[in-house]
């Protein structure tokens, strides 16, 4: 199942911004002469500033006009919704779930900036995968890592984020599996994400151990704390985050990894749109969105949540 859930515009913001960019009032002046050149010389302004918004606009219209995407005029983006920071939903005052984490603010800055209108998809993590490979949505954004393997069903932006990944475990089991050793053993349950960077990474060190793919997040947590499972390979972030939450989870250690970062996986063969999504990483990260965007993600995270796919009447499951 995936929902799609559309941005709305912030067209109010946005008046309400130019209206205080109007500026203070000037200060009159006392001779006729110079008050008919100042009322002349503002409406020039005024004119000029018209005609620059006017060619600003027809310049970002233009240039979503060049850029082909699965539906004319949006930016649509799968998205696994299970993976704070990254991407979550924030429960109100209300219950009502919303949305949220550092990859779904760089989404909006992404489509803002190129001129389109955002729509977001959500499903499982391997859905993200299969909808870029099917061609069905423009971007996958899931704290993808540039793994090579996956170049065959899509194109990697440049980084957006640097993290790492973690061995993680139950503080209870902390000192029986403290190495790689310890924990690849055929008696020892290993969890993983399916379709996941940190699958192939319980593949690789913990061959000989009872690997345990599973569809979510969630569920590996679920079975962590159930008793029912050992260790979990867990992006280091992400397992930060449910930590604030299950302070009984206990990080082991940290994972070497040659693809340490995140990256936007982009529609195969649509070179026109990687670059301008490379183009949008770069302003964001230098104008200082991306770090508000992490900063402002951790801290809903820290508060009430919901990991997962919501059910169809958009509540979450339960």
């Amino acid at each position: 199942m995936k929902k799609k859930i559309f941005a709305l515009g912030l067209a109010a913001c946005m008046a309400a911004s130019l209206a205080a960019c109007g500026g203070s009032k000037t200060a009159e002046t006392t001779a006729g002469a110079d008050t008919a050149a100042a009322g002349t010389e503002a409406s020039a302004a005024d004119s000029g500033s018209e005609e620059g918004e006017e060619s600003k606009a027809e310049e970002d219209g233009a240039a979503a006009g060049e850029l082909q995407t699965v539906t004319p005029g949006k930016l649509t983006v799968a998205t696994s919704p299970d993976f704070a920071p990254y991407e979550f939903y924030a429960i109100g005052e209300d219950g009502t779930p919303a949305l949220a984490g550092f990859d779904i603010a760089l989404a909006q800055y992404i489509a803002d900036d190129l001129g389109l209108e955002l729509e977001v998809v959500t499903v499982d993590f391997d859905g993200v995968l299969s909808e870029l490979q099917t061609k069905s949505v423009d971007l996958g954004m899931a704290g993808l890592s540039p793994d090579p393997k996956r170049e065959s069903i899509m194109a990697f932006s440049d980084l957006y984020y640097v993290g790492g990944q973690s061995l993680v475990t139950v503080k209870d089991k902390a000192d029986t599996y403290n190495s790689f050793e310890s924990v690849n053993k055929p008696e020892v349950s290993v969890g993983a994400q399916i379709g996941s960077i940190q699958m192939d990474l319980a593949n690789a060190n913990s061959p000989d151990a009872d690997i345990v793919p599973l569809p979510k997040v969630t569920d590996i947590i679920a079975e962590l704390l159930s008793g029912k499972m050992d260790v979990a390979y867990i992006e280091t972030d992400v397992a930060k985050s449910y930590q604030k939450n299950y302070p009984e989870l206990e990080i082991i250690m940290d994972v070497p990894y040659d693809q340490e970062g995140s990256s936007i996986g982009v529609c195969k063969g649509n070179d026109a749109l990687l670059a301008a999504v490379n183009g949008s990483i770069a302003k964001a990260l230098e104008d200082g969105s991306m770090e508000k965007f992490i900063a402002e993600a951790n801290e809903l995270a820290s508060g009430e949540k919901y990991e997962g796919l919501l059910d169809e009447s958009g509540q979450v499951q339960q």
